[in-house]
């Protein structure tokens, strides 16, 4: 055999395995004590659940800042004034209730706690209205609250659902069946109806009461947030007119200037006889339902490595680094998987790499470790990036996301080393081999593609952050480590991370990322899979 041929074969060979030899020692550096180290910090209390844009928050970004500096990484992102920066800042719109409240007999009540609302009113400045009982606020062929009752003007309160007859019948219906004015959304039957014969507001009473009310504010409370979720951009907000204060007959008694007995005893009466009430009954009520405009600032953190040969091209690598913050009970929701977990990975990743860079070692291609914000929101921090981009997206390699890699699931509970990997095959058969080949070589943990499966009903590969970049035609792989009884609440705690187990994965991402940044040719996009 040649010489020279022989001496080339052992040079590539050789090269080869110093360069697997290059990414274990480095690998190496990646521990459970320092992700843990870095947890303790992340997810305290003293950051507060780091909900979007708040001080918790932007303390978790200068805490990663601060090491990625450390680390030697770059900022590319550009300040206010013109100076490079490690934050790539932008805001979030929203609409939020401002001062809400419903005034009778000298007594106020405050929304979601005596009262809530359903849709969306706008009454900046406190008003007085008239009231007008109209019974069960219901006008049908056979049965009509309204005959001979002037609301023009006024408010009026009615009560939920629709009369009964004495044998237990709906009274419209004469049976079992119920109309269109008991169910959830007969409350919009209802308002649109009064509204429309010229009453200005509408309160509704409802049937529940006591610890049956309590939860149902509360559960209200939560369903209104929805009016309250933050955008992109600026809130154009038309309040629907169709809306009503849901009231207890307590409250509707002391608007209506009568004894809770004698509302319930018009109810009954109307049952009773099978007709509208043949009095009318009147009262008074002032109110405020204010609707303010809100600007959340806040910022991804972006620190950039940059490559050797072959910087123009670039690989992300992403978790998002705030959580869901404070529950309206007061307790704090850390959030030390979700994605404290995802956080720290990164950090450990970012000293890995520059520890290859500093002795020599360094990718061939660059790597931005990119922490954004607004996940919990609606994948906004990652969006605003793939509008925004830092560095050009058609040099943009791959997205390689973590995303809750700290605990176990139920499926798992007896097998920790394994994670699942989502999205590897969508776009590049040669991404998902490289994942496949990485773990084989160095971690061997089971891979699980549960998740991965277009049919799959949970849908984990539209819901974190990879798939902003996934949109764009990157290709990604989204590292999961599956739901437990912690997520979105108190418990997740740093107590119940598996540090041992997070570092696998955390070597796996490392090692593949490795191969990524620094083979000859960039991976192909060869596929579009759902």
């Amino acid at each position: 055999m040649n010489k020279n041929l022989l001496a080339g074969m052992f040079l590539s060979v050789t090269t080869l395995a110093y360069a697997q030899d290059d990414a274990s020692k480095y690998a190496e550096s990646i521990t459970p004590a320092d992700l843990k180290k870095h947890l303790v910090i992340i997810a305290s209390d003293s950051l507060e659940g780091r909900d979007t844009g708040s001080p918790g928050q932007k303390k978790a970004a200068e805490y990663v800042v601060k090491y990625f500096k450390e680390y030697g990484l770059q900022p590319i992102a550009t300040s206010a004034d013109g100076s490079k920066s490690f934050l790539q800042k932008y805001n979030l719109y929203k609409r939020t209730w401002g001062d809400v409240y419903v005034k009778a007999a000298g007594k106020k009540y405050a929304l979601d706690k005596d009262f809530y609302l359903n849709g969306i009113l706008n009454v900046p400045q406190e008003e007085s209205s008239a009231v007008v009982f109209a019974g069960f606020g219901i006008q049908d062929a056979s049965y009509n609250d309204y005959a001979n009752l002037d609301v023009k003007d006024k408010s009026v309160i009615i009560f939920e659902g629709e009369p009964k007859t004495k044998n237990g019948k709906y009274l419209l219906s004469g049976s079992d069946e119920k109309s269109k004015w008991s169910g959830p959304q007969s409350w919009q039957n209802k308002a649109k109806l009064a509204l429309e014969k010229g009453a200005k507001f509408v309160f509704i009473i409802t049937e529940k009461t006591g610890d049956d009310l309590n939860k149902e504010i509360r559960q209200r409370a939560v369903m209104a947030r929805r009016f309250s979720s933050p955008t992109l951009k600026p809130v154009e907000e038309s309040p629907n007119k169709v809306a009503s204060f849901g009231v207890s007959p307590d409250i509707a008694a002391q608007i209506l200037n009568i004894s809770v007995q004698k509302l319930l005893k018009e109810k009954a009466d109307i049952e009773k006889n099978s007709a509208p009430i043949s009095k009318t009954i009147t009262g008074n009520v002032s109110f405020k339902a204010e609707r303010l405009s809100e600007i959340v600032e806040t910022e991804n953190v972006a620190a950039f490595l940059e490559g050797s040969d072959k910087k123009d091209e670039v690989l992300v690598i992403s978790a998002h680094l705030d959580h869901i913050g404070i529950s309206p009970n007061g307790e704090i929701n850390n959030g030390a998987d979700d994605d404290g977990s995802g956080t720290v990975s990164l950090l450990e990743l970012a000293e890995a790499f520059s520890k290859a860079k500093a002795d020599g070692k360094g990718p061939r291609r660059s790597i931005l470790f990119l922490n954004v914000t607004g996940e919990e929101k609606g994948l906004f921090g990652s969006e605003y990036y793939s509008e925004n981009p830092l560095l050009p997206l058609e040099n943009t390699i791959a997205n390689l996301n973590i995303d809750m890699i700290g605990r176990v699931d139920d499926a798992h509970k007896d097998d920790h080393k394994y994670v699942y990997v989502i999205g590897a095959d969508k776009l590049s058969s040669e991404l998902h081999t490289i994942s496949e080949e990485a773990n084989k070589k160095y971690v061997n943990y089971k891979l699980d593609y549960t998740f991965n499966d277009s049919k799959d009903p949970n849908k984990f590969y539209y819901r974190s952050d990879h798939y902003n970049f996934a949109k764009k035609g990157i290709p990604v792989i989204f590292y999961f480590t599956g739901v437990h009884e912690d997520y979105h609440r108190p418990g997740d705690d740093i107590e119940k991370i598996l540090f041992d187990k997070q570092s696998g994965i955390v070597k796996l991402v490392f090692h593949t990322a490795w191969e990524l940044v620094n083979r000859d040719k960039r991976i192909v996009v060869d596929s579009n899979k759902e």
